[in-house]
């Protein structure tokens, strides 16, 4: 009786060790679902004549530097997968039609591929190693980090694009 308590205790412990890290790929997604639609809204709510902005030179345009941005969720996330980019690397950026249309399409159709990707990985293949553009060492959820962390930060700092185009930046969507 004992035995056979001891390993209904184990599989409930193996079934909630597998949802737990189940969800953990669900709450990846949530994330980038949450991030790509904070990323609409500074596409939305930055003027046409906007895109082009650069408030020097030698910075990014807006349209560029959220063109780097896809760039990057590409390249992560075929690294990721192991899989090939549907987009060569910077083919993004070198997009010559910069309108707002564009941009918004392209911007938004790189984080639908780092969500289907996300959505292929299981729990235990986020633990794998991989070397990263063939030169960093580190797990595939640590390479998903530093992708959303890249991601992040570009689009933090088209807040002062928008705010130099006259227009108001989203609020905070943390949640």
């Amino acid at each position: 009786m004992k035995t056979i308590r001891l390993v209904a205790f184990l599989f409930t412990l193996i079934g909630l060790s597998s949802f737990a890290k189940a969800q953990s790929i669900d709450e990846i997604v949530k994330e980038w679902e949450r991030a790509k639609a904070y990323t609409k809204e500074y596409l939305d709510v930055m003027p046409e004549a906007g895109y082009a902005l650069k408030p020097t030179p030698e910075m990014r345009s807006f349209a560029e530097q959220l063109l780097h941005l896809t760039d990057a969720n590409y390249g992560f996330a075929a690294a990721i997968t192991g899989e090939k980019s549907p987009i060569g690397f910077g083919e993004s950026e070198k997009t010559t039609d910069k309108s707002k249309a564009n941009i918004s399409k392209l911007v938004l159709a790189g984080y639908d591929y780092v969500i289907a990707s996300v959505k292929k990985l299981t729990p235990t293949q986020l633990s794998e190693q991989i070397k990263l553009f063939g030169q960093f060492e580190m797990t595939k959820r640590a390479a998903l980090d530093k992708l959303f962390e890249h991601q992040t930060h570009h689009r933090g700092q088209t807040t002062v694009y928008i705010r130099l185009a006259g227009a108001k930046p989203p609020q905070e969507k943390l949640f």
